[in-house]
């Protein structure tokens, strides 16, 4: 089941979206600063959507026993761990808001910039992103390695997507509609969130540390995201061992020269075992590489031909109190 195939909720003014996988120890107090934020918005109708992405400790059961007078509360529990991309479309889908916002519930999202963000969409903006000039409580390795990536990816991608910016940002009803209409099963959702375009403009904010429990993205995990990352918005890479290839037969070819000339005018002899396994290990770490690349292409494009759905909701949850009032007032 699809959160579209469920009960469809009355169109409110924002939608926020908060991806949860094994943060039973920070729900509670993000959702009470989430809270806090949202009293000061009023009269706006606010949703908040809790997708539970197959935690498996008792995130499902907090998130359940939320309550606000503030938004409506609207909660997903997928049937597995279908991963943070996953679960951020299974909340794009079930969201119905003018404005949509994703923020992760370590809050090192901070919601006291929902406010800001609003603003600039009040002024035309149909995406609002936040980058990060900060990221406090993260080795030098992972500031570093991430400061690279992000210059990476930029330079690599056919489309534009915005240097040190995560998933936190504000999307407009139009913008959001584009991405639902997008069909890939392989998603990047920074990218995807860029790729259609509109007003957009960015705004700077210090990521603070986690105020408890740890992060759940390994290395291993962080990279395979970057890798996904590249491929799935960029055909760079495949132009990249086209042209390596070439350049490794051109040196080759003017290697293979210089020792047919050497031999003949000068008598040298051909140089021996060593010189011949460089090349040789040379050579096969090329072709390897162009293979991998084209495994990673090969394979995305195995993943789309099986047609799987990107989720599968469980359980769903919802508190409508807020909106309704707010509508009663509107009404009134």
């Amino acid at each position: 089941m699809s959160v579209t195939s469920g009960l469809r909720q009355h169109q409110v003014d924002l939608s926020i979206i908060v991806p949860v996988y094994n943060e039973q120890e920070v729900l509670g107090i993000f959702h009470q600063a989430l809270d806090s934020v949202l009293a000061k918005l009023k009269p706006l109708a606010v949703e908040v959507i809790y997708i539970n992405d197959g935690s498996q400790d008792h995130s499902w059961s907090v998130m359940s026993g939320l309550f606000s007078r503030e938004a409506d509360i609207r909660c997903f529990n997928l049937s597995r761990n279908f991963g943070k991309e996953a679960a951020m479309t299974a909340g794009l889908d079930a969201s119905t808001g003018q404005a949509v916002i994703l923020l992760d519930a370590d809050l090192q999202d901070p919601p006291e910039l929902i406010p800001e963000m609003l603003s600039a969409w009040r002024e035309g903006y149909d995406v609002v992103n936040m980058k990060r000039t900060e990221r406090h409580g993260e080795s030098r390795f992972k500031v570093f390695s991430a400061h690279c990536y992000y210059r990476l990816l930029f330079a690599m991608s056919d489309s534009p997507i915005e240097k040190d910016v995560g998933d936190f940002r504000l999307l407009s009803r139009r913008v959001v509609d584009e991405i639902k209409a997008l069909t890939e099963r392989s998603r990047y959702m920074k990218g995807i969130m860029s790729w259609p375009g509109f007003q957009q403009t960015t705004l700077t904010f210090e990521r603070p540390e986690r105020i408890a429990g740890e992060t759940k993205w390994s290395f291993l995990q962080l990279v395979r995201l970057g890798l996904a990352g590249i491929t799935s918005f960029s055909v760079k890479p495949l132009k990249l061992a086209t042209w390596a290839g070439a350049f490794v037969s051109g040196a080759a070819f003017l290697f293979g020269l210089w020792i047919m000339v050497k031999t003949l005018l000068v008598g040298d002899p051909v140089s021996g075992y060593p010189s011949l396994m460089l090349v040789q290990l040379f050579l096969g770490g090329v072709q390897l590489l162009a293979i991998g690349i084209l495994g990673e292409y090969i394979g995305r494009i195995f993943t789309e031909t099986k047609g799987r759905p990107l989720y599968i909701v469980m359980d769903e949850e919802t508190t409508a109190i807020a909106s309704n009032v707010v509508r009663a007032q509107r009404h009134g």
